[in-house]
């Protein structure tokens, strides 16, 4: 008797896990809040650590397929900071100069549409050397879930290794220009940090702002940011406290906010917003040529 009492007390336990388990709700996206109380590490891992959730995943249905035709720019190598290999995808300018934008993907990796913003940029821009980055070494995802193994395996000490490669070998007297799409926009903002005096320039559409304001004191270049109201990551509420920190560092930013949700830049999304794209891109053109290095 008592056997059977057992075996039901265990069975009914085992039920209760299960249904617990499959109840369990979903994963959230971390709060602005928290991202300010629950970390004392850096953005780039808080984002690292929100892009692998199925919240997240949720904000990235799978894109449309995409193939890049007649192309100008070329697959390129250079070493990474770790001395390691690291490769890209480059449109030189036809006249020597200083400019270099690097182009950083978003978190489905670089990809042929990544390749299609660069050479808008080479052909809109003129007289500059465009250099997207390749952040997963080879790699790019189709789906949000083979993107969410992608950013779980990369490591940001080798996301950093590979942007400062990309520097160094623009040269020393290059001017930096970054520009990105949420993985990238993140990245683009980070690659202004690191580029230090060389910055020029940052266009970061819906990316994570850093939020460590001793990192923020040493930016060297103006920042212009595209930020979606119905955005959860990041946040209205994020992106008010970016501008209140930049202002208060006597930084110059210039935020624009459209009505539209995470990933509206990108055609290949649901959320495609044509209207506020072509207004953030014209003005992302206008912003750049402005900061170029005539010389």
């Amino acid at each position: 008797m008592k056997k059977i009492a057992f075996l039901a007390v265990a069975a009914f336990c085992t039920a209760a896990f299960l249904a617990y388990r499959y109840k369990a709700p979903e994963p959230r996206l971390l709060s602005a809040d928290c991202y300010v109380s629950c970390f004392n590490g850096d953005v780039r891992e808080q984002f690292r650590q929100e892009a692998v959730t199925p919240a997240f995943a949720a904000m990235h249905e799978q894109p449309l397929y995409y193939k890049l035709e007649n192309a100008t720019g070329e697959p390129v190598s250079f070493k990474a900071a770790d001395g390691t290999p690291a490769m890209g995808y480059q449109i030189k300018s036809k006249h020597k100069t200083n400019n270099w934008i690097l182009v950083i993907q978003e978190w489905w990796g670089l990809n042929d549409y990544i390749k299609r913003e660069s050479e808008t940029l080479a052909r809109e821009l003129g007289d500059v050397n465009v250099l997207a980055l390749d952040l997963y070494d080879g790699k790019v995802a189709a789906t949000p879930d083979s993107a969410m193994k992608l950013v779980r395996a990369v490591k940001t000490e080798r996301l950093e290794s590979i942007i400062k490669g990309a520097i160094a070998y623009s040269g020393a007297q290059a001017k930096i220009y970054a520009i990105g799409w949420c993985f990238g926009g993140m990245w683009s903002l980070q690659t202004a940090l690191l580029a230090g005096n060389q910055a020029a320039g940052c266009v970061m559409y819906y990316g994570r702002p850093e939020n460590d304001l001793s990192k923020l004191k040493t930016l060297h270049c103006d920042v212009i940011g595209f930020f979606g109201n119905k955005d959860k990551s990041p946040s209205p509420e994020m992106v008010t406290q970016f501008e209140h920190d930049m202002q208060g560092l006597g930084k110059k930013l210039t935020a624009y906010k459209y009505d539209a949700g995470h990933g509206f830049a990108n055609p290949s999304n649901p959320s495609f917003n044509k209207e506020a794209t072509e207004d953030a891109h014209k003005k992302a053109i206008a912003f750049l040529k402005a900061h170029l290095d005539s010389l």
